[in-house]
């Protein structure tokens, strides 16, 4: 969970995160120990202790999950990016939408002004003006 924080507020350190990692695989190792004596109601030593194949088995597959869980921690960061980028066309789109229909409102608007006002008298036509009469 802190690994995840850490990430999702925007941090990239590699030694941090190597760090996280670290504690990560101790509290798996101390949970699956306190699991293992305490799962069955009673303190118990595991019945056979691992051997240098066991502990290196052991090893490989907690790497893999924690390996696992870091690349599911960066799926969750792409996936996050992606709905923050889609959010944001969306809105763009929206406000173009909202800037269209006010266009149109007021062209409606003006249409109905134009309307109430009728149509408009043709431009008077004049007889030509008279010139005064020339001299011989």
């Amino acid at each position: 969970a802190l690994r995840l924080s850490y990430l999702r507020a925007g941090g990239r350190d590699p030694a941090i995160l190597e760090q996280l990692l670290h504690l990560q695989a101790e509290a798996t190792m101390l949970e699956r120990r306190t699991t293992e004596l305490c799962g069955s109601g009673r303190m118990a030593v595991p019945a056979e202790p691992p051997g240098a194949g066991t502990r290196g088995l052991d090893a490989a597959l907690l790497a893999m999950e924690l390996e696992n869980r870091r690349l599911e921690d960066e799926l969750l960061t792409l996936k996050v990016r992606r709905k923050r980028r889609a959010d944001a066309g969306s809105q763009v789109a929206q406000r173009q939408a909202e800037e269209l229909a006010q266009l149109q409102a007021e062209v409606g608007m003006l249409r109905c002004q134009v309307e109430q006002t009728g149509p408009r008298p043709p431009p008077a036509i004049l007889p030509p003006p008279v010139a005064p009469p020339l001299l011989p």
